[in-house]
Formats: C-alpha cells, structure tokens, sequence
C-alpha cells in the first residue's frame, strides 16, 4: 500500500488549505484513512479519519468545525479541507490507512500501518 499526501504549504492565519492523500496498492474497501500531524518537539495528534465504507467521519477536539475530511471513491483519495487555519494548526501532516479497525482504535496512530510521506502545513501570524 503507497499513500502520497500533498497539498501543503504556507498560508496566513484566517486561511484555507486543501491536502490529498492518494492511496494504491489495495482496494480501500473496509479500510480507515486518517490524517495526524506532528508539530516540532510534540507528539503526533489525530487530526481526522474517514471510514472509506459508509463515510463515518471522525475528528479531533482541536479541529472540530473548522476541517473537513471527505472521500473520493473513483480516485482513491481522500481530502482534509482546513478552514480558519490558527497558527497552532502549523505541522507536518500525515495521511493513514488501515483495515478493519475498531472504532475506538480510530484516533490512535499506533494503530495505523501504513502511512504517507507527511506534508507541511505552516500558517503564519
């Protein structure tokens, strides 16, 4: 499985940014894709997820209302739209996937197996 995240960048504070992750290499049928970001010196946060059967979404406390994950079944993709982006939002972002996961293992990145590349998100103030 090979998952190329893109779509980072810089961007002012109030802004919007738009990351991919494309997936190959297996079908996403009964998978998870999740996005995390890491920002430097901390621990790597879940962001948000996507069951790719049924669309259930799930999301952050720090993101909630403002970021918006969704699905493109025909491209293999997944996006992580980013609204009202704060400078604390400043991070290498990273797309996931796995199989089969219980609900409850969704926000922990220990969970997931295969992972992307990272994007760099920086807002500035």
């Amino acid at each position: 499985v090979q998952l190329q995240a893109s779509g980072g960048g810089l961007v002012q504070t109030g802004g919007s940014l738009r990351l991919s992750c494309l997936a190959s290499g297996r079908t996403l049928s009964n998978s998870v894709m999740g996005w995390f970001r890491q920002a430097p010196g901390q621990e790597r946060e879940f962001v948000a997820a996507i069951k790719w059967n049924g669309g259930h979404t799930f999301y952050g406390d720090s993101v909630k209302g403002r970021f918006t994950i969704s699905r493109d079944n025909a491209k293999n993709t997944v996006f992580l739209q980013m609204n009202s982006l704060k400078p604390e939002d400043t991070a290498v972002y990273y797309c996931a996937a796995d199989w089969n996961m219980t609900q409850s293992r969704i926000p922990m990145s220990r969970m997931y197996n295969y992972w992307g590349q990272g994007t760099l998100v920086t807002v500035s103030s």
